[in-house]
């Protein structure tokens, strides 16, 4: 009887519910890949209730599993988590104070500037006037085509200048110009005055709470009115500081160089005012401000330290890549084996070219190593359930939606030079959409035209927009028997023009350029009166005199012209064949290095774009629904 009694009390307790533990409400951090234990451990309980939770959930996961933030967020609320979520990088930051117990080393750093304003106002123009260099000269249009970032001193003290381009199509590049800055320096044309970009400018100031110093350039022309456009400014809320407002204004010109020495001092002053510091003890934290795949380094980062110092053998996480620093290099390509605060660099030694305008910080490597891989698998993700939403289209279903006058779409696939124009253009391009024309951009990256990229747009029927790049020989031998058209440019306007156009179906003809032949350069020599010369190798076609011809390194264009000289052996030659070696003059560049390709083309007028979309290559049925 003991016995049945001691089972049914048993089973009475069994089924008695049990009051669930009041937990007191705990302060949480949250980050992307963060593991169960890792969540445990903030929420100071066993890791495996949190197992037993997701499990309830339907989520088969491990002690070491990483969690998505949703999913972590979800979970610790469900213990009384109070969650706030952060940035891994954010949480480095925060990490490093408490371990130290410091609230910083702080200490005055360097202003960082960025010159805005409208085109041709002479942004770049004044910055080479207080560089005393020649940037200008040698840029497409005279646009800067992505940003650079510049130190220059004034006396003891250090300002560090961020080029920002000037077009409109660079709205996105400019503001994030802004959010990495201190001051921006409006360059306002004293012909001109205010003009659309500048009220973009001041918006993006504005709205990153930046202070605005106004340069009233180009004083030294005879319809200049520097009382006009401060009267232009005063009416977008920019009052003169001598008539009575807070808004520094300095007359300038880039040309003369008058008033530049007053400009650098008025910088200084707001900067004073602003109280700029930073902690040069921390670990190095800034962001990236361009990107690139160098052919010979690899991955190359320009990077601003903002905070902390940056040494040579740290070990960093820039958005989903991460790397050691191998080498750095300042703004004039000197090595340098540290950064401090307010220091543009350049970084060799990422394991990927990063996304322009990702935060970098020094972190532990097999920390970093296991956000990166984590930020990258979430990538893959997104980019696979991208493809699956948007379905594959066969010839015949496409053929059918044109026969039915249903919108049609022009596909590209965009290659340029620098992350930043990359950036815009996979931005900038799908917004030429119209009713009739869908845009759509295939694929979006860095470097030179690849067979690759080739392939990809012979089987989704797109065009190839190369920006400032050039295509690989086999790509071009490839797209020539694929019948895939590469569309070369050098300025963005033009190419949103055209583009613009051909959606439109309002492209007239154009000139078009017709490949000649290309040659590798395998030495260089000096001849009096003539410059440098490149005793070159012909590869393919021909090289002919007076030809046009562009230098290509690395992919990228250095420099187009004219080949003013050709000799083969020691007499003058009207054209060398492949197979061929031969000297090449390039009129007025004398900066020919082994290595280089020089590519020769001629210009003639050709048809626009064939058809905004040409789904029915050779297709018969087509051609006859044309006729109707």
């Amino acid at each position: 009887m003991r016995t049945r009694a001691g089972v049914g009390a048993g089973r009475a307790a069994h089924v008695e519910p049990v009051a669930p533990v009041q937990r007191e409400p705990r302060a949480v951090t949250v980050t992307e890949g963060i593991t169960v234990r890792e969540l445990a451990e903030k929420l100071d309980i066993r890791a495996k209730e949190l197992l037993k939770t997701l499990l309830d959930k339907g989520v088969f996961a491990s002690i070491n599993q990483a969690l998505d933030v949703q999913t972590a967020t979800s979970l610790a609320e469900s213990f009384n988590g109070i969650v706030q979520v952060v940035t891994y990088e954010e949480q480095l930051v925060e990490e490093e104070k408490i371990e130290e117990g410091r609230t910083g080393n702080l200490l005055p750093r360097a202003p960082v500037v960025t010159v805005m304003g409208h085109v041709d106002h002479g942004k770049t123009s004044l910055l080479d006037a207080i560089r005393e260099t020649e940037v200008a000269a040698g840029e497409a249009g005279g646009i800067t085509q992505h940003i650079g970032a510049y130190e220059v001193h004034a006396g003891d003290r250090r300002i560090v200048f961020i080029d920002t381009p000037g077009h409109e199509a660079f709205t996105r590049m400019r503001a994030r110009g802004a959010k990495v800055t201190d001051i921006v320096v409006l360059v306002v044309g004293a012909d001109d005055g205010v003009m659309p970009q500048t009220e973009e400018a001041i918006a993006h100031a504005k709205a990153a709470n930046v202070q605005i110093v106004v340069a009233i350039n180009k004083i030294d022309k005879p319809n200049a009115e520097p009382e006009k456009v401060k009267r232009q400014l005063a009416d977008r809320g920019l009052m003169p500081e001598e008539w009575g407002g807070t808004t520094v204004t300095v007359e300038v010109s880039a040309k003369t160089k008058k008033n530049l020495p007053r400009l650098l001092e008025m910088i200084l002053l707001v900067a004073d005012l602003l109280e700029l510091k930073a902690d040069p003890d921390a670990p190095g934290s800034g962001t990236v401000l361009e990107s690139r795949m160098d052919k010979g380094r690899g991955p190359v980062a320009t990077v601003l330290v903002q905070n902390g110092t940056l040494n040579v053998g740290d070990v960093f996480i820039v958005g989903a890549v991460y790397g050691k620093v191998r080498a750095m290099f300042d703004d004039r390509g000197h090595s340098i084996l540290k950064a401090v605060p307010s220091t543009p660099v350049e970084v060799l030694g990422l394991q990927g070219v990063p996304e322009a305008g990702d935060q970098f910080q020094v972190a532990d490597e097999a920390k970093a190593r296991h956000i990166v891989e984590y930020r990258q698998a979430k990538q893959r993700e997104a980019a696979l359930a991208k493809t699956a939403s948007s379905g594959r289209l066969t010839l015949d279903q496409l053929h059918a939606q044109l026969r039915a006058g249903e919108v049609k779409e022009l596909a590209v696939v965009v290659k340029a030079d620098v992350q930043g124009s990359v950036e815009v253009l996979n931005e900038m391009l799908p917004k030429l959409s119209n009713d009739q024309v869908t845009l759509k951009v295939m694929q979006a990256s860095v470097g030179a035209v690849t067979e690759s990229d080739v392939i990809l747009a012979s089987a989704s029927n797109a065009v190839v927009i190369a920006f400032n790049v050039r295509p690989e020989r086999k790509a071009s031998e490839l797209a020539q028997r694929e019948g895939v058209e590469i569309r070369l440019h050098t300025i963005i306007y033009e190419l949103l023009d055209e583009l613009r156009k051909a959606v439109a179906g309002l492209l007239a003809p154009v000139i078009k350029e017709v490949y000649l032949g290309r040659a590798e350069v395998r030495d260089t020599f000096r001849v009096k009166g003539s410059g440098v010369i490149a005793g070159c190798s012909v590869q393919d076609g021909i090289i002919k005199r007076n030809a046009d011809v562009r230098v290509l390194r690395d992919g990228a264009v250095v420099y187009t012209g004219q080949v003013s000289s050709l000799r083969r052996f020691k007499e003058d030659a009207g054209e060398v064949r492949a197979g061929f070696e031969c000297g090449v003059g390039v009129s007025n560049f004398n900066d020919v290095k082994v290595g280089d390709i020089l590519e020769c083309f001629k210009i003639e007028k050709s048809s626009p774009l064939e058809a905004v979309v040409v789904p029915d290559r050779g297709r018969p049925e087509a051609a006859e629904a044309r006729r109707n």
